[in-house]
C-alpha cells in the first residue's frame, strides 16, 4: 500500500507515495541499544554508554525508557537531514491507518476545541452519540473516568473515543452547568472522502471535493460523477483545495476518471524509474472539468493536480500548490509507532519536480481571510467562469 501526506491540522500527515512496508520492527531499550549497529556493522557501546551514564548521573527526575528511546530514534533520524523521514508516536499511526481506511469503531461525533480551550462535540445524525443523547455544544470533560486537560491533543482525546465496533465507552459531558454520563456503544463510522453537489447558479455544473485520497475514494467519486451525469451535469469542477494527501494507488485510479495514459513517474536510487498509469475506462474523461488548488493542496492532491495539468485536461485555478514531491516507506515499529524513511522522488507526466515550488495555476485567483470570513469563494466564482466560456 502506498500512501501520499503532508502535514495537516492536528494529525500527522506526512510524504508522499509512502509505501508502507510491512517488516519487522524492534522497539529499542536499554539493552537493546547497547546492540544497535555501528559505523561498522557491529555493535555501538558508546550509544549504550551514553545512555547509562546519563541516566546514573542526571540531578533530576530522569524520564522514561520510553521517552528516552523515541528521543534517541528521532535524534538519529534528524542526521538525515531530511524533514520527510521521521519517526511517528503508536496514536498518530493508529489515526493515520483510520483515517485512510475511510472508517472505524467511534461514537459517531466531531471533536473540535473551542478558542477557550473547551473540547465540544457535533453528533452526526442517527449515530451512536445523537442516539445515546448526546447534543450539538455539548462539553467533553471525561472519557472513561480520564478528564480531559487543556494540555490533551484532539489526536489523544479522538483515540479514547475509538475503538472495537460493539464496545460501550463511557463518557460525561457538561451542558447548562449540569453534567451528564452516557453510555455510548461503538460503531463503524464512516467518513466519506467525496462530497459532490450541482450548483445552484449552474444547474449544469457538478462540483466534486475531495478531502482525502482514501481506500474508498475511487467507488465514491465514480458515486458522484454518475450521480451528477443522473442530474444534468455536463461540466465538472473539482475541488482540491486542503486536501493533504492520501493513498497512493487511490490518487491514480482518482486521476484515472479524468486522463487517460501516463499519470506520475517516480524515480528510486535501488530500481531506477518506474511510471503510474491510469487504467481503462474513466468516468469523467468526456467532461470539461476545472481544478481549484491552493496551498494546502499537497502530496497525492498534486499528483492528481499535476496529471490533468500536464496532460492539458483541464485548468488549475487558485494558489501555489504546497509543493511535496518525495517517496517515503513507511516502516512499522512492533509497539505500533513507526519509521517514515525517503527512497525516491516523483514527476509529473511531464516529468516536474514540484518539491519546494509546487504547481502554479493556469488562473491564479487569491481566496484571502476577509473572503472566508464572508463566505466568498472568488476561485469558485473564477472557476464557473472558465466553464461557461
Amino acid at each position: 500500500m502506498r500512501l501520499s501526506f503532508r502535514r495537516a491540522a492536528g494529525i500527522l500527515f506526512i510524504g508522499i507515495l509512502i509505501e508502507i512496508a510491512f517488516v519487522a520492527g524492534l522497539l529499542l531499550s536499554p539493552t537493546l541499544i547497547g546492540s544497535m549497529p555501528g559505523a561498522g556493522g557491529g555493535p555501538s557501546p558508546l550509544l549504550s554508554e551514553a545512555w547509562s551514564l546519563a541516566e546514573d548521573s542526571f540531578y533530576g527526575e530522569v524520564p522514561s525508557a520510553t521517552v528516552r528511546t523515541y528521543s534517541a530514534i528521532r535524534g538519529m533520524l534528524s542526521a538525515y537531514a531530511d524533514p520527510y523521514t521521521l519517526f511517528v508516536e503508536p496514536p498518530q499511526t493508529q489515526l493515520q491507518s483510520q483515517q485512510l481506511s475511510g472508517k472505524f469503531g467511534g461514537i459517531g461525533a466531531n471533536v473540535r476545541r473551542e478558542t477557550d480551550g473547551r473540547i465540544v462535540l457535533s453528533p452526526f445524525p442517527d449515530r451512536p452519540a445523537a442516539r445515546a443523547g448526546v447534543q450539538e455544544g455539548d462539553v467533553l470533560v471525561a472519557v472513561e473516568q480520564q478528564p480531559i486537560t487543556p494540555d490533551m491533543t484532539l489526536d489523544a482525546i479522538s483515540l479514547l473515543l475509538r475503538g472495537e465496533v460493539g464496545t460501550p465507552v463511557n463518557i460525561e459531558v457538561e451542558r447548562a452547568a449540569r453534567r451528564l454520563p452516557f453510555t455510548i456503544t461503538r460503531a463503524e463510522i464512516s467518513v466519506p472522502s467525496v462530497t459532490w453537489r450541482l450548483l445552484t447558479e449552474a444547474p449544469t455544473v457538478g462540483y466534486v471535493a475531495i478531502s482525502i485520497f482514501a481506500q474508498p475514494t475511487k467507488a465514491e467519486l465514480i458515486a458522484a460523477i454518475n450521480d451528477l451525469r443522473a442530474k444534468g451535469a455536463t461540466s465538472l469542477i473539482l475541488d482540491l483545495r486542503d486536501n493533504g494527501g492520501g493513498l497512493l494507488d487511490s490518487a491514480v485510479d482518482v486521476a484515472g476518471q479524468f486522463v487517460d495514459g501516463l499519470v506520475l513517474i517516480e524515480r528510486r536510487r535501488d530500481i531506477g524509474e518506474r511510471t503510474f498509469s491510469a487504467g481503462a475506462g474513466g468516468a469523467a474523461r468526456d467532461l470539461p472539468l476545472v481544478v481549484l488548488v491552493n496551498g494546502g493542496s499537497a502530496s497525492a492532491a498534486e499528483i492528481v493536480a499535476g496529471a490533468i495539468q500536464d496532460r492539458g485536461r483541464g485548468k488549475l485555478i487558485g494558489e501555489q500548490t504546497f509543493g511535496k514531491g518525495s517517496v517515503q516507506h513507511i516502516l512499522p515499529l512492533s509497539d505500533g509507532s513507526s519509521l517514515h524513511v525517503t527512497v525516491a522522488q516523483w514527476y509529473t507526466p511531464g516529468r516536474r519536480q514540484i518539491t519546494g515550488q509546487g504547481l502554479t495555476p493556469d488562473v491564479v485567483v487569491a481566496r484571502t481571510p476577509d473572503d472566508l470570513v464572508a463566505g466568498r469563494d472568488p476561485q469558485l466564482v473564477r472557476a464557473l467562469e472558465e466553464l461557461m466560456k
